[in-house]
């Protein structure tokens, strides 16, 4: 019999923020990721990286500031560094999981680069922000290397582009590795962003949208599903209004017709819901998912949760 074939994207809370924070977070998203192994699910997982990448950066900035004769960290390499330590602490965690339980399955994490279009209006438009609090002069000093910078309390920080993703070059190795039934970490933070100039992979200013990222995964690899873990257990109309409203269940036309009225916050939840129009398309048996991480508990059927179809 074939095995449901399922991408779990996992949000900042499965992950923490600090090193320990992470340690400790690892271990409990593991059990739940290990309830979906269990029932013999393939399993494929992608990851936020938001504090991750923000403390890589802040802190080479830091070293390159203090060290001027050592050269400034690009932003797709942070976006690297943090894919390597978060795979690590997940898959080491996931796999001790799983030999606690008597289940025997690899766990690998793939180094995964996203392609973004060059002429993606996110490129014209920045809007992460990103990096530590610098002064006018810092930020003057960074405007001069072509970056961009906003104003902040007690500063400014640096923003870059969140454009769409377009392909995922290690594709074909996921899907290798799916196939031969490990459990797989690729996509982390949404990839690692880059342009294609010929045969040559450059690395972009920017932070691909992880949840976007995640939908693109899942429909490259024709998962069944999509499981999206959040900080909330179901996505809520008027959502912190006297009148929200919780969602078990919600069409295509549906959503797009809530996204229309704005019902889902930028950067929060809308992202959410734009991967799960993306990746069902018109397809009748493809599903999504979105729960909070601890209320799940390994189910499918969305008793906890809300799922989104046709």
């Amino acid at each position: 019999m074939k095995k449901k074939k399922i991408v779990i994207a996992l949000g900042h809370e499965a992950l923490g923020t600090t090193l320990p924070e992470q340690k400790k977070a690892t271990r409990e998203t593991a059990k739940a990721v290990a309830d979906f192994i269990k029932d013999d699910c393939q399993i494929v997982l992608t990851h936020s990286n938001g504090p991750q990448v923000g403390m890589i950066h802040t802190a080479m900035a830091e070293f390159c500031r203090i060290y001027p004769e050592y050269t400034a960290t690009p932003m797709s390499v942070c976006s690297a560094m943090s894919q390597g330590y978060i795979g690590y602490d997940l898959q080491n965690a996931i796999r001790t999981e799983l030999l606690n339980r008597g289940i025997y399955k690899t766990v690998s994490t793939v180094l995964t680069q996203v392609t973004a279009d060059p002429y993606d209006e996110a490129f014209y438009q920045p809007s992460k922000v990103i990096g530590r609090i610098m002064n006018a002069e810092e930020a003057e000093a960074e405007e001069q290397k072509g970056n961009h910078v906003v104003p902040v309390e007690n500063g400014y920080r640096r923003i870059v582009a969140a454009p769409k993703p377009m392909d995922i070059v290690e594709i074909d190795a996921i899907r290798a590795l799916c196939d031969a039934d490990q459990v797989v970490i690729a996509c982390g933070g949404g990839g690692i962003p880059v342009l294609v100039q010929d045969n040559k992979l450059k690395g972009a200013s920017a932070v691909v949208e992880k949840d976007l990222a995640a939908g693109r995964l899942a429909e490259l690899l024709d998962a069944d599903m999509l499981v999206i873990l959040t900080g909330v257990e179901k996505v809520c109309l008027n959502y912190s209004k006297e009148t929200e409203q919780p969602l078990d269940c919600m069409t295509v036309e549906e959503a797009k017709r809530y996204m229309q009225e704005g019902q889902f916050e930028e950067g929060t939840m809308l992202p959410k819901i734009q991967a799960a129009v993306d990746f069902i398309g018109n397809s009748a048996v493809k599903s999504v998912l979105i729960t909070k991480l601890e209320e799940n508990d390994g189910r499918l059927d969305g008793a906890n949760g809300t799922v989104i179809r046709k």
